[in-house]
């Protein structure tokens, strides 16, 4: 183990290099929370594939291909849809905004008082992000290196604070691109066709796994229909994936490069259910479903190559707790702290220019990394956690989001009402019928949308100077206010 010890060490010195050097290029607010905006073609695709196939995706995707077998990827799979159908459809309007969190283009389109509440309900789903990610790598070190879960969470929650906290969106770009290389070696090219072979391949599998294996519906259709209303929807409106967007060169970019990623993220949701059905051959009656990712590294790689493996499963599960967390740190500096401070002065916004910006951003990284350490030691379930975060995020915001994208008449009353009645909802029954029960995310997007709807035709239509504005700004045109005004 002492040469995978050294390609681990090394791995992430080098993280840690690469987010000082992105230190030097994040000098503004732009810089500093989308990387100016200036993403190509190549790098926005590795960065967004990276920020979305995170610890869930790759402990939950194995541990769900150990459980179903081939359907287990439905989960990752509605990961990639989502980010198909994000790119396709409104990641060119989403990038003409130019604005720097969902709840800003709430504000832009309802009016102001609409970013408060979902700001709430977006800083809920991106901590809680963080947090999975964070007892993903946890329980690598877990059933690997025998440490206490504790430690596991400071040491990795540390080097993902640091370099996000020194260099921002730049620093989190430049690793995530490492990251995405090395995750691609590690699961792609080496862990799959190692697991497989050592399985037996493909024909001995079949012939070994339980009944059902196979079926690319073993899971069960309700299961496959909750994926795509939580992680498939979720896609479309997350503030972690809203930001990567935010850092495209162009509309272009933004709608190419998705594409890309989300073809790649169907890849990675099928390598993740075979390594999982090649664990169950090997290993078949593991104590826990969790521990499968950890048990195929462990036993069935050469020295050397688990190292390296490893430092993929670590760089999947970096790359998504670091987007997150500064989309967590954004939307807590820009969408709830500013409003509030400024509602408690009655004062308008000051410029980005009259504020250390980069400063007070840093400093809220810094606070909900700490905030994500301590609740990833208190949680142990990955795939509750992150469902208690999409579920909000869906049942919450999916309504009063789109509908402000696609339907005019949609106004704040009805917006408002909206994140209220759903994300009440979804809490609801979440504590009546478990965290991991179907019904919240059902009956709180039927309530969102009832609220929606009916408060909008019951109420005034949104005024048309707003309405005049927010055209212009989804045809790339400035609104008549500075382009940042809603911070």
């Amino acid at each position: 183990m002492t040469v995978d010890y050294l390609v681990m060490a090394g791995y992430l010195l080098g993280i840690v290099g690469v987010g000082w050097w992105g230190k030097k290029r994040a000098a503004s607010k732009s810089d500093f929370l989308v990387a100016g905006r200036r993403l190509g073609p190549l790098m926005y695709t590795g960065t967004m594939a990276a920020v979305v196939l995170g610890g869930a995706s790759t402990i939950g995707g194995v541990r769900l291909g150990y459980t179903y077998g081939v359907s287990g990827a439905a989960m990752v799979c509605s990961i990639g849809l989502g980010l198909l159908a994000l790119s396709v459809f409104f990641s060119a309007r989403i990038a003409r905004l130019r604005v720097y969190t969902v709840a800003e283009m709430l504000s832009l389109r309802y009016g102001d008082a609409a970013s408060i509440v979902s700001g709430i309900v977006m800083w809920i789903y991106t901590l809680m992000l963080v947090v999975t990610s964070t007892i993903a790598y946890a329980s690598v070190f877990d059933v690997l290196f025998d440490v206490p879960r504790w430690v596991a969470v400071v040491i990795g929650g540390t080097i993902v604070v640091g370099y996000s906290a020194l260099g921002g969106m730049w620093s989190i770009t430049l690793t995530d691109m490492v990251q995405f290389v090395v995750k691609s070696l590690g699961v792609l090219v080496l862990l799959l066709p190692i697991a497989v072979v050592k399985a037996g391949g493909f024909p001995a599998m079949a012939d070994r796994l339980p009944h059902g294996y196979l079926s690319p519906t073993s899971i069960g259709g309700q299961a496959i229909f909750t994926f795509v209303l939580i992680y498939t929807f979720g896609m479309l409106i997350g503030q972690d994936i809203w930001q990567r967007v935010f850092t495209a060169r162009t509309d272009k970019v933004a709608a190419w490069g998705g594409t890309v990623a989300g073809v790649y993220c169907l890849v990675y949701a099928l390598a993740g259910a075979f390594i999982g059905m090649a664990t169950k051959v090997l290993y078949p009656n593991l104590a826990s479903a969790d521990e499968a990712f950890a048990t195929i590294v462990k036993h069935a790689l050469p020295t050397g190559i688990k190292g390296l493996v490893l430092a993929a499963a670590l760089s999947a599960m970096m790359s998504t707790a670091s987007g997150a967390l500064i989309a967590s740190a954004t939307v807590v500096t820009n969408d709830i702290w500013a409003r509030l401070r400024h509602r408690g002065r009655h004062e308008a916004p000051a410029s980005p220019e009259d504020q250390d910006e980069v400063g007070s951003n840093r400093l809220a990284i810094a606070i909900l990394g700490v905030a994500s350490m301590v609740i990833a030691c208190l949680l142990g379930d990955v795939i509750e956690a992150l469902t208690v975060a999409y579920n909000l995020l869906v049942g919450g915001l999916l309504v009063p989001i789109l509908g402000g994208l696609i339907w005019r008449r949609g106004n704040l009353p009805g917006a408002m009402a909206s994140m209220i009645a759903g994300g009440a909802t979804v809490i609801t029954f979440m504590v009546a019928d478990g965290l991991l029960a179907n019904e919240p995310v059902y009956y709180g997007l039927l309530a969102s949308l009832i609220g929606y709807v009916a408060v909008s035709l019951a109420t005034k239509p949104t005024e048309e100077a707003v309405v005049a504005a927010w055209r212009r700004r989804l045809a790339g045109e400035p609104a008549g206010t500075p382009e940042f005004s809603a911070v």
